[in-house]
């Protein structure tokens, strides 16, 4: 009797707690483990830590390690194009809120894709003979336990919701209204998006846009109201000697402006790149209201044109649709300003852009660009090119 009515015997709202605290594990194991620690590479983990992980998500997602880390990868690699494996802007929010497992279970069970990404994640005995060879095993055995500890019913529905809780927050969430809704620190070249300021329900997981911005970064939250949960799990394990830190995202650091543009200026443009991004899109917005209300008295036609623009004046072009770009056509040469600083902001993103160009061209690129900025007249790009100058 003891067997079906369970070890413990709770109010309805502990076993609520019970499968909580279960799925948080699970949580904190995905985003620590398979995300930052595989995937990434931003951090090291202790091999107990690293194989509790393991042993953990093989009990309550029967997941493999290589198949996560490479599908991951390759959504990187390919990020909101046709190529994704699982982009909203690609196959729709419904499709991947509602059903981004059965897009993962698809990419997992491409042989080329685990070849190519799948790199460099563990290959022991026991991820050979085990974990990725019974998966179903880990799940079974985890069901037995509840319904040891809880009995059948209660057993089984706390079974349920951990199967059901990474395929939805994560595959579904994460990877759907994730670039699909919320805000944006930083102009990365794809839709991704924070969902809220306060990582805990997924781990810190809904900072997605900081991570795409700095995907090797261990730490998901950049600007002072933000909180992710994960870090703080991190500095624990770091301070027990469990984890070892490699990358954070970089903070700016400024000195006096060079007088010319050398290597080292080249170096920290492109180490604080997002940085540049995000002042230029403030300006850039600074200068789209004021040549807005220049408009407004002189020529309100104009104006009426260029106030089509507030929605994608920020937005990188290669997100933008032909209707958009057909704006953009038609309302940027209302305003040399605006026209300006459009180009020259596309010009400046080159510098850092895949390139076959040497050091000594992209100096020159570089410094180039600083000139045309202080020549322009335009006092925003006057300043980002001393801004560019003083980057340490």
């Amino acid at each position: 009797m003891m067997f079906f009515s369970g070890v413990f015997d709770l109010p309805w709202w502990g076993y609520a707690i019970v499968a909580l605290s279960l799925t948080h594990v699970t949580i904190v194991a995905v985003t620590l483990f398979l995300h930052r620690h595989q995937a990434h590479r931003a951090l090291d983990f202790h091999p107990v830590v690293s194989h509790f992980f393991r042993f953990w998500l093989w009990l309550t997602t029967g997941m493999v390690t290589k198949e996560w880390a490479a599908v991951h990868r390759k959504h990187h690699a390919t990020c909101d194009t046709p190529e994704d494996p699982h982009s909203p802007q690609i196959y729709g929010i419904n499709r991947v809120l509602w059903g981004g497992v059965f897009l993962y279970v698809k990419e997992a069970n491409r042989r080329d894709t685990i070849e190519r990404y799948g790199r460099g994640t563990p290959d022991d005995w026991i991820e050979r003979n085990l974990y990725s060879r019974f998966q179903v095993l880990g799940l079974t055995s985890m069901g037995v336990v509840n319904v040891v500890l809880f009995g059948v019913v209660p057993g089984v529905l706390i079974l349920v919701t951990q199967i059901i809780w990474i395929p939805f927050w994560a595959a579904g969430v994460i990877n759907g209204i994730g670039h699909y809704w919320g805000y944006r620190n930083w102009p990365s070249p794809d839709w991704s998006t924070n969902i809220a300021p306060w990582g805990i329900l997924i781990g810190g997981e809904e900072l997605h846009n900081n991570h795409h911005a700095y995907p090797t970064s261990a730490k998901l939250s950049n600007k002072w109201f933000e909180l992710d949960i994960g870090w703080a799990y991190i500095r624990v394990l770091e301070a027990l000697g469990l984890a070892n830190v490699k990358h954070v995202a970089p903070t700016p650091r400024v000195a006096a402006p060079r007088p010319v543009v050398d290597p080292a200026t080249l170096q920290a443009v492109i180490t604080y790149r997002y940085d540049v991004l995000a002042r230029y899109g403030r300006l850039l917005k600074e200068a789209y209201a004021a040549e807005l209300r220049r408009l407004r008295k002189r020529a309100p036609e104009d104006a009426r044109v260029l106030a089509r623009l507030k929605r994608w004046l920020n937005r990188d072009e290669k997100t933008l649709r032909g209707p958009e770009r057909e704006v953009l056509a038609t309302a940027l040469p209302k305003s040399r300003v605006l026209q300006t600083m459009y180009s020259m902001r596309h010009d400046l993103a080159a510098v850092w852009g895949r390139s076959t160009a040497s050091r000594e061209q992209l100096v020159k690129q570089l410094h180039d660009w600083c000139k045309r900025a202080e020549a322009s007249g335009i006092r925003p790009l006057m300043e980002l090119s001393q801004r560019l100058r003083s980057y340490a």
